[in-house]
């Protein structure tokens, strides 16, 4: 591989997303950290890094309209609302179309990173249309 090519300066063949520069997005009990969306850089590729608050049981489920996948790093959720019990190290593919609604299991705040197509909608259980910021 040509080393120059994955070298960033100021715009070159990559974009860096700095975690303490990353843009946080808040809803009750869950924190987003965008990281790969257009805005910063991936055309096809959306990805954000969740913060889950001990306890927090979802609200109604919402569905997206292309596959979405979570990968648990620490805590226990359920992704679903009759899914498996995840850990950290599981990952889950929910399809386009089925229910997702998150919950943390455990006791303390869990952290997953999700990844999903770029210019996917979200549709909310009042059957709201929506693309969230922390994936423009």
């Amino acid at each position: 591989m040509n080393k120059s090519a994955c070298l960033n300066s100021e715009g070159d063949h990559m974009r860096i997303i700095r975690a303490a520069e990353a843009p946080r997005f808040q809803l009750p009990g869950v924190e987003f950290t965008g990281l790969a969306s257009p805005s910063r850089g991936s055309a096809g590729l959306c990805t954000w890094r969740l913060a889950v608050d001990a306890g927090l049981r979802g609200d109604e489920p919402h569905t997206i309209d292309r596959d979405e996948v979570f990968m648990v790093l620490a805590g226990s959720v359920q992704v679903t609302p009759d899914g498996d019990k995840l850990g950290p190290g599981d990952a889950v593919v929910v399809l386009a179309g089925e229910p997702i609604q998150l919950s943390n299991l455990g006791e303390t705040t869990a952290e997953l990173y999700v990844a999903i197509t770029a210019g996917f909608t979200g549709i909310l259980a009042d059957g709201t249309h929506l693309q969230p910021p922390w994936a423009q």
